[in-house]
């Protein structure tokens, strides 16, 4: 019989410890299995305690150093309408998106391993993890599922991540200060008296705009989001819905898609008969970016993803020098 992989929800909170989920007390060994994740857990400092990643985990570049224990079993290139029809026939099939790397994961022994159950299409799901530790450890780790819907879930599960790694003082000052920046953007913003109106496409082909966090972050930087709600999944929009609405500024940051793939990708827009007819075309705001480093990645970056924003929408007001890097000008 397979050993039971305990799953828990770590509080945030003093009484959180290795300890209390079952790894040693000093130094847990951590398998992120999230882009997210693994920066969170840089960004508490704790970056020595990660034995293993996920495919994805790129940031900061040391990480890139860890063995992956996750793979696609999809081919990743071509269009967005390719990679959705790809991730589409294997979801109808009732199967994983991902896969898990069990004999690695054994080998690597982590005493927690942190996952997701915000989105089957972004990461390794929760299922395929606890399969993987039933079938092949023999002293299951502390499984760490993180739900990002909205903002507050991301300052909770950098605190949860923090309680699970036995430091929940470091989670809660890590969160302060990311709040800190973020509120001083808004307060800026928010005494500005022009707020254009933003369309952001998470996905070009089918057409998707951006839900979760991304519409507060809109707001805080002083635009009026016009499609897709705080705390909700991305929804399919159609070209009458996004031509109808006729945004001030479009921005288009495709789910995993750098500045230079979401280039390749604008001619799927660009051809269609509604785009030039759209205001934020004809005024020349339209504007590229790094969705895949940024603002996909619900944790500590989202505050730079705000100033991308506040960059975009208010230039004479705020300058962080992201443009080129984190952004770019259709």
């Amino acid at each position: 019989m397979p050993r039971t992989v305990r799953t828990v929800r770590i509080e945030p909170g003093p009484a959180a410890s290795p300890a209390v989920a079952g790894s040693a007390a000093v130094s847990p060994r951590v398998v992120s299995l999230i882009a997210s994740s693994t920066e969170i857990v840089c960004a508490l400092g704790c970056e020595h305690l990660l034995v293993g990643r996920s495919h994805e985990c790129d940031y900061p570049p040391s990480v890139r150093r860890l063995p992956a224990c996750t793979d696609p079993k999809f081919v990743t290139d071509g269009t967005s309408y390719d990679i959705d029809e790809r991730v589409k026939a294997i979801l109808q099939e009732g199967l994983s998106v991902y896969r898990v790397d069990a004999e690695r994961l054994r080998a690597l022994r982590p005493d927690v391993v942190v996952t997701q159950t915000q989105c089957e299409v972004c990461a390794v799901s929760l299922r395929d993890v606890e399969v993987a530790l039933a079938q092949w450890l023999d002293r299951p780790p502390v499984v760490v599922s993180l739900e990002p819907n909205a903002l507050e879930d991301v300052w909770a599960d950098i605190r949860r991540v923090a309680a699970a790694l036995g430091t929940p003082e470091r989670g809660d000052a890590l969160v302060d200060r990311l709040q800190a920046r973020m509120k001083a953007i808004a307060e800026r913003a928010r005494a500005l008296p022009e707020k254009p109106r933003v369309a952001c496409i998470e996905w070009i082909e089918p057409l998707m705009a951006a839900g979760n966090w991304m519409p507060e972050l809109v707001e805080r930087a002083g635009g009026v989001n016009l499609f897709g709600e705080a705390g909700k999944h991305s929804p399919w929009m159609t070209w009458a819905d996004l031509e109808a609405a006729d945004p001030d500024v479009v921005i288009v940051l495709p789910c995993g898609f750098d500045l230079q793939r979401t280039r390749q990708e604008m001619p799927a827009l660009t051809a269609r008969p509604e785009w030039t007819r759209l205001r934020a075309v004809r005024n020349r705001a339209v504007y590229l970016l790094d969705g895949n480093q940024y603002f996909n990645r619900p944790g500590p970056r989202l505050v730079e993803s705000l100033e991308i924003l506040a960059e975009i929408f208010h230039p004479a007001e705020f300058r962080f020098g992201h443009e080129g890097v984190g952004w770019e000008r259709l």
